[in-house]
C-alpha cells in the first residue's frame, strides 16, 4: 500500500462491476456451449417496501444484462412465515432455478434467521444460510456474501496491501460485517483465498474514543453501520484505504432534493485517505456484480452435481 499526503485515490466500484459483468457474460457464452442451461435466478419479495423494489428491479436488470434467466416473486406484507416457507421450499425443489433470493428486510412478523436457512445451500446466491456462512469461517468454498465478497475483489484490483495489515470493520451486521471480518482476517492460502490481515470489530457498543483510536491505528477501514458522518477526517491514518459500504438517503438543505451518502464524511476523509470509495458508485455495483457471480457459480455446481450422478 502506498501513503501519499496528495488526495486519495477514488476506488471506482461502478467501472470495475462494470468490467466483470462483460467477463460473466463471456463466460456464460463459453459455459452454455458445454451443454449447461442457462442460470435462473428468482428473487423473492416480501411487503411493499420501496427501496427493496428498487434494489431487486435493479439486480434484475444487471441479470438480464449479462445474459441470467430471472423473474419476481412479490408476496403481499401480510404474508406468513409459513407461505414464505413454502415459496422456497418450491424453488429449492425446482430444477429450473438456479439461484434463489429473498430480499432482506422482511415483516417483523417473519423470522429472517429462519427464512434465510431455508434457501438450499446450493441456491443460497446471497450467502446468507448458516451452511454457506459455515463454511466461509472455515475456509471452505462456499457462496460468499456478495458484498463483502465486492469489497474484497476492490481491494484485489486496487492491490491493496493487506497481508499483515491492520484492519477495522465497523459494523457487526451478520450479513456484511462479519463475513467481511472473516475475509480480511482469513489465509489466503486457503479456498476463500482470504487477505491475511489483523481484524478489529468496532460496533455500536464500542466507545466513540475507542472506536477513533482504533481508526487511527488501521490501515484499512470498512464501515457499514448506516450512520451519516461517523467516520471523520481525524480518525483517518494518513493513507489509510478506506470502504463505505453504508447508505443513508438524506435531504440536500441547499437544493431540497434527496441523495445518497455513505457513513464517511468523504470530502473531508479524502483530504487524508489513499483511497476511497464513493456513495453511491463504490461498493453498491460490485454487491450486484458479485450477486451475479454467485448465481453463475451456483449454475455451474449443480449442472457438474447433476451430470456426476
Amino acid at each position: 500500500m502506498r501513503f501519499t499526503s496528495n488526495m486519495a485515490q477514488l476506488i471506482d466500484g461502478k467501472s470495475i462491476a462494470q468490467d466483470i459483468r462483460k467477463q460473466l457474460t463471456q463466460e456464460l457464452k463459453e459455459l452454455l456451449t458445454t451443454g449447461c442451461p442457462v442460470p435462473h435466478l428468482t428473487a423473492v419479495i416480501v411487503g411493499e417496501d420501496e427501496a427493496s423494489k428498487k434494489y431487486v428491479a435493479n439486480k434484475m436488470v444487471a441479470c438480464r444484462e449479462v445474459g441470467i434467466s430471472c423473474e419476481t416473486k412479490k408476496l403481499p406484507a401480510s404474508t406468513t412465515q409459513e407461505e414464505l416457507l413454502d415459496v422456497i421450499a418450491k424453488l429449492n425443489k425446482d430444477p429450473q432455478v438456479s439461484g434463489i433470493l429473498v430480499q432482506l428486510p422482511v415483516p417483523d412478523h417473519i423470522n429472517e434467521r429462519t427464512i434465510c436457512n431455508a434457501v438450499h445451500v446450493d441456491k443460497d446466491v446471497d450467502g446468507f444460510n448458516e451452511q454457506n456462512m459455515g463454511r466461509l469461517a472455515l475456509d471452505m468454498d462456499s457462496l460468499v456474501p456478495a458484498t463483502p465478497l465486492g469489497v474484497k475483489r476492490l481491494l484485489e484490483h486496487f492491490n491493496i496491501e493487506t497481508l499483515g495489515r491492520n484492519a477495522v470493520v465497523v459494523g457487526r451486521s451478520k450479513n456484511v460485517s462479519l463475513p467481511m471480518a472473516i475475509l480480511l482476517s482469513s489465509d489466503g492460502r486457503y479456498n476463500t483465498k482470504a487477505l491475511d490481515a489483523t481484524v478489529t470489530i468496532c460496533h455500536r457498543h464500542t466507545p466513540p474514543k475507542e472506536l477513533a483510536r482504533y481508526c487511527r491505528n488501521a490501515d484499512i477501514i470498512v464501515v457499514a453501520v448506516g450512520k451519516v458522518g461517523l467516520i471523520t477526517k481525524d480518525m483517518i491514518k494518513p493513507g489509510a484505504c478506506v470502504i463505505d459500504v453504508g447508505i443513508n438517503r438524506i435531504k440536500d438543505e441547499k437544493t431540497g432534493t434527496f441523495k445518497l451518502v455513505g457513513d464517511v464524511d468523504f470530502d473531508e476523509v479524502r483530504q487524508v485517505a489513499g483511497h476511497i470509495t464513493p456513495v453511491p458508485g463504490g461498493v453498491g455495483p460490485m454487491t450486484v456484480a458479485m450477486l451475479l457471480h454467485n448465481t453463475l457459480k451456483a449454475s455451474k455446481k449443480q449442472f457438474s452435481d447433476r451430470n456426476s450422478c
